[in-house]
């Protein structure tokens, strides 16, 4: 009897302490819902002390300062935008009571390191924030995406690359991550990364418009090889004979060529007097960014987006 009396005892005041926190948060809600912005917003920060005063509900007290970083990174930039100082503690109290919460740091990271006064102009802390997200949720292909990108504003496309190169390798990743590693690799001025990737592009994808894309990927890395090989034996002419060899068929007949060159779609290379060399039709070269006529303007190229 007195076992059952303890026991209801503790229940009771278990309850009491429950409803005391739920008045406190509820109290904290509609304080985010009216006020504004301001440095003593932040009334706990502490992840660890808030999930026990939380009592078993981190999630929904997750769900509260998530609310609360988006409340705030709103009416900071609606009132001009500024340093934004709350904004990656009441992120890093979010994703810490609830490392789940997937929106956070997709949003989170968008919010950090846009720059001023379009955000926090804290791309470090925005990385660093998305590989919480990703060590927290290593099959979720969307948070690599964003981390490439992230990486991509900054100008790393190598960094970009590994990101979106990450991603891919995620059961059921998006085969769009693949291609824009690529695209990174390219940036970042390593043909044969890109070759790589656009290679693994074009023999894994199964939707036919990637294919497509890699394929003409691979022409241009093809073609932009040939023409800076084709330069370099044309120098190597006219440091040898003085002069620039009239054309191919000149250097095919001396031996320095198996034959006249021709491009990935099957045009012949034209050497120009100059001993630049250049592609006859370069629209059949999408993507290609050498060897090109002077002058050349290339019609915009469709973009893939991922799908859902």
């Amino acid at each position: 009897m007195i076992r059952a009396r303890i026991t209801t005892a503790c229940a009771a005041a278990a309850l009491l302490l429950g409803f005391a926190g739920s008045v406190l948060l509820l109290q904290q809600v509609d304080h985010m819902r009216s006020g504004a912005p301001s440095q003593d917003a932040l009334y706990i920060s502490s992840p660890r002390l808030l999930r026990r005063l939380s009592l078993g509900y981190s999630g929904l007290m997750a769900d509260v300062y998530w609310t609360r970083a988006v409340q705030y990174y709103g009416a900071m930039h609606h009132a001009g935008g500024g340093r934004y100082e709350l904004l990656l503690p009441l992120l890093n109290i979010t994703t810490q009571l609830d490392p789940r919460l997937t929106t956070a740091y997709e949003f989170g990271g968008t919010f950090l390191s846009a720059k001023p006064p379009n955000g926090a102009g804290v791309p470090a802390k925005a990385i660093e924030l998305v590989e919480y997200g990703i060590r927290s949720n290593p099959e979720n292909w969307r948070l690599y995406y964003d981390l490439g990108f992230i990486h991509y504003d900054l100008d790393d496309y190598p960094a970009a690359a590994e990101a979106f190169m990450r991603g891919s390798r995620v059961p059921n990743a998006h085969p769009f991550l693949r291609i824009l590693a690529a695209r990174m690799a390219e940036h970042g001025g390593d043909p044969e990364t890109a070759r790589m990737l656009w290679s693994a592009a074009y023999q894994t994808a199964t939707d036919h418009n990637i294919r497509a894309n890699a394929a003409a990927h691979l022409r241009a890395l093809q073609a932009a090889h040939d023409v800076a090989e084709l330069e370099r034996m044309v120098e190597a002419y006219r440091e040898k004979n003085g002069r620039v060899p009239a054309n191919f068929a000149v250097m095919a007949a001396t031996g320095a060529l198996g034959g006249v060159p021709l491009d990935p779609v099957g045009n012949p290379y034209k050497l120009m007097p100059d001993g630049r060399v250049e592609v006859r039709d370069p629209d059949a070269l999408p993507f290609l960014n050498a060897g090109l006529p002077a002058g050349y303007v290339a019609p915009p190229v469709p973009k893939i987006a991922p799908a859902d």
